[in-house]
């Protein structure tokens, strides 16, 4: 107990002889909270100061509901010793000189972050992740290309990170990516609820040289290949049916996202008719029909013994 008291003691007589200097990025905790700044203990001769407009640039941060008695934060002395001997810090400085790179593995990590829409532009919407100000093209807002922007201002998106740019402090988001990925994810659950074998009844809604994908219902569609969608040898599935056909299939795989149907495994076998009663060439005939060896081919075997 004794020395662990000691080694306390040498640590603040250590951190007592420091010398802070501008720049220098500290942790400090907060002892200290007002109106229009934070008082910050720095482990020194004197306190420090947190001034309201070096906090933070995110305009929904509140120094009252975002900072507590006992926080500990980082922060960066702007003002070594200021007139009245307080020193100076800036929250926001140290903020914005570390996030990029927690920002970056947040894009490496595919985040998602809750965005509160600040402001709107005709090319898109503004939010804040983590104190940045970041941008979300109009064409990353929905699934479909958003023409007014303006509804979006007060509410809140989920969005992930698509550029990162530490030089340029460029950050930009997507909703988008998190509606595509989370449909794919629906998709996926509502193939399993199928089952091989499966009579299904779709409409035909796009025409490929290998095949037709058919709509079977609860947003789902199958590929019908074109060596499935009939017994007889077709050059083209267009022979068989057109755009906005109603056709009947057979679930015969599910793989992933993936249906594969048949529509001739509901058909019966279709044998090729062949002409049996064709006209023997004259020539060939017999003479007469109980004279069964009287025809010219009868007579080339005559004798030759088999």
């Amino acid at each position: 107990m004794m020395a662990e008291s000691m080694k306390d003691f040498e640590t603040e007589l250590e951190q007592s002889f420091q010398v802070i200097k501008e720049g220098d990025v500290l942790e400090v905790e907060v002892i200290g909270i007002s109106e229009t700044e934070l008082t910050v203990d720095l482990n020194y001769y004197t306190e420090g100061i947190i001034p309201l407009e070096e906090c933070s640039d995110d305009p929904a941060f509140s120094i009252k509901n975002d900072c507590n008695i006992g926080d500990r934060i980082q922060a960066m002395v702007i003002d070594a010793e200021n007139e009245n001997g307080v020193v100076i810090l800036s929250k926001k400085a140290a903020h914005n000189l570390m996030i990029w790179d927690e920002l970056e593995e947040d894009y490496q990590n595919r985040t998602v972050f809750q965005v509160k829409i600040t402001d709107t532009t005709s090319g898109g919407i503004i939010g804040y992740v983590k104190g940045v100000r970041a941008f979300i093209p109009a064409s990353k807002i929905e699934l479909n290309y958003v023409e007014d922007t303006s509804g979006y201002l007060g509410m809140t998106l989920e969005a992930m990170i698509i550029t990162v740019d530490k030089e340029a402090k460029r950050l930009v988001l997507s909703a988008k990516e998190i509606q595509k990925e989370r449909k794919a994810k629906e998709y996926v659950q509502k193939v399993r609820q199928l089952t091989v074998g499966d009579v299904v009844t779709g409409t035909v809604d796009r025409i490929e040289s290998y095949g037709i994908f058919i709509t079977i219902g609860e947003d789902l569609t199958g590929l019908c290949h074109i060596s499935q969608i009939t017994n007889k040898f077709i050059k083209s599935p267009k022979e068989i049916v057109k755009l906005g056909d109603t056709v009947t299939a057979q679930i015969i795989k599910l793989e992933g996202d993936r249906v594969s149907l048949s529509i001739k495994a509901l058909t019966e076998d279709e044998v090729p008719k062949e002409e049996d009663d064709y006209e023997i060439p004259k020539e060939f005939q017999a003479d007469h029909e109980e004279d069964a060896d009287a025809s010219p081919f009868a007579a080339l075997l005559k004798g030759i013994e088999l």
